[in-house]
């Protein structure tokens, strides 16, 4: 058995790996000179790198560790599972005991009539499938021209070729000729760097209705649903406007465009509901899972289907699927997974308790001389970085210079705390205690001030024209 807890030194771990491991999302050559962080152990809300130092995780790893780290009862549903079946697939015809009770179970969780589930390895996947879904979906209705699919500049998706087209990022669209056919992208609905002078109440209408806008210059004829993260995650944690979301599912009902809810990162508690269709009060057709349906302990995701979605798909063969759909040892992770984010009441308790207690604590951010705005919902929240509150500038600097610099200040001060662009974001997992909140904002406001030193001293601090 290789033992992990005894590890060779550091810089020899950080030499292997720059070696031989391709980082996602990485600039290979710059980590290399670096060195990666090597963590090797974690409990609760906190890591442990390869020198000892001990981190809080308020990124919860990829926005995925709900229960939080060291729930010994997982590993042991996966060992069980393990033992008594290892593998085996779904297709032909063939089922096994863990999928079953997963469907049954997320069917009971899942708001509205969304009681069927088509399983996926990954949320990259399941968006991928969500792409063959609704096209068939259509087809089968004898409308095999709607083919279009609506999302979000700014809205994260998936990497694979279909989600990441999906996705509305231009850096990975510039990569591997994206978006491919059938994928139209409209704005985001970022008040903050884009809202101009309009009332936030104003520019949410304003961009929900270019939903409107594009329905009818691609012909409803030709759309086939429409796709959105109700919180934006990996973009920010752009929080709409409230006029936003009733507004998008009043022009999907009025033109019988289907909704695709994005769940990956808000579904299981994040949003201080079950899922964050619940805390907008849509009615999502699809919903898109992974993440914290197994708290990332097991490799997971998949697409929760409307009955009457399902009732149209199930007439003929939908000719999709994946090795590991359903693979029965991610099933029985994921099942303990919600059976003790139910039975614990974390998801109650974090709604209630925890998470308005952070809301206090993260928006007094704003006192900060480097903070614009901070917004939260649930467990994910984000701030804006700016030179110049009042103007809701940006830096004059690069996008991402000031961002970059806070990150590696929350680094060093033994905090995770994520950037995008000049934007910070947590999304802890959900069983943190005040105690732990109040130590990640004590250790955020430490970052930010060593932050907005170095930008004064690197005559940073100044705003684009």
């Amino acid at each position: 058995m290789t033992v992990i807890s005894n590890h060779m030194p550091t810089a020899e771990l950080q030499a292997l790996d720059a070696a031989h491991h391709m980082h996602p999302f990485t600039n290979g050559s710059e980590l290399a000179a670096k060195g990666a962080r090597v963590i090797t152990r974690a409990r609760g809300v906190t890591l442990t790198d390869s020198e000892g130092a001990e981190i809080l995780d308020a990124m919860a790893g990829l926005w995925c560790v709900n229960i939080g780290y060291g729930r010994e009862e997982l590993a042991e549903a996966a060992a069980r599972q393990m033992k008594e079946l290892p593998y085996y697939n779904t297709f032909f015809q063939t089922t096994h005991v863990p999928a079953i009770a997963l469907a049954d179970k997320l069917a009971e969780l899942a708001p509205l009539d969304l009681n069927h589930v088509f399983y996926a390895g990954s949320g990259s996947e399941a968006n991928d499938t969500n792409i063959r879904l609704v096209r068939t979906y259509w087809a089968q209705l004898g409308k095999p021209e709607k083919q279009v699919i609506i999302s979000r500049k700014n809205a994260y998706h998936g990497s694979s070729v279909g989600s990441a087209s999906l996705g509305g990022m231009a850096a990975m669209h510039g990569q591997g000729g994206l978006p491919i056919p059938g994928i139209h992208h409209i704005d985001q609905p970022n008040w903050w760097a884009e809202g101009g002078e309009m009332s936030p109440e104003e520019f949410g209408l304003e961009r929900a209705r270019q939903l409107e806008q594009a329905i009818q210059e691609l012909g409803e004829d030709k759309v086939a649903a429409f796709i959105a993260e109700p919180v934006q995650g990996a973009g920010g944690v752009i929080v709409p406007p409230d006029s936003y979301w009733p507004e998008i599912q009043r022009i999907c009902d009025k033109y019988e465009i289907l909704l695709i809810a994005d769940e990956v990162i808000c579904g299981f508690g994040r949003t201080g509901n079950w899922f964050g269709a619940q805390t907008y009060g849509i009615r999502p057709d699809i919903m898109t899972i992974a993440k914290g349906l197994s708290s990332g302990y097991a490799p997971i995701g998949g697409s929760l289907v409307s009955d009457a979605v399902a009732e149209v798909l199930n007439r003929g063969e939908f000719f999709h699927g994946y090795t590991y759909s359903g693979h029965p040892v991610s099933c029985a992770v994921a099942l303990e997974n919600l059976r003790i984010l139910e039975e614990e009441g974390i998801v109650a308790r974090a709604g209630s308790e925890t998470a308005p207690y952070l809301k206090q604590k993260w928006e007094a951010l704003c006192d900060h001389p480097l903070v614009g705005e901070a917004t939260i919902v649930g467990m994910m929240g984000s701030i804006a970085l700016t030179p110049d509150k009042a103007r809701r500038a940006p830096f004059a600097a690069e996008a991402g210079t000031a961002g970059l610099i806070c990150r590696e200040a929350c680094f060093a001060n033994n905090l995770v705390m994520r950037h995008v662009g000049d934007r910070m974001v947590i999304s802890p997992p959900l069983v943190i205690t005040r105690d732990e909140i109040d130590t990640l904002i004590d250790r955020a406001r430490a970052a930010l001030d060593q932050a907005h030193a170095r930008l004064t001293d690197e005559g940073l601090m100044r705003a684009a024209a």
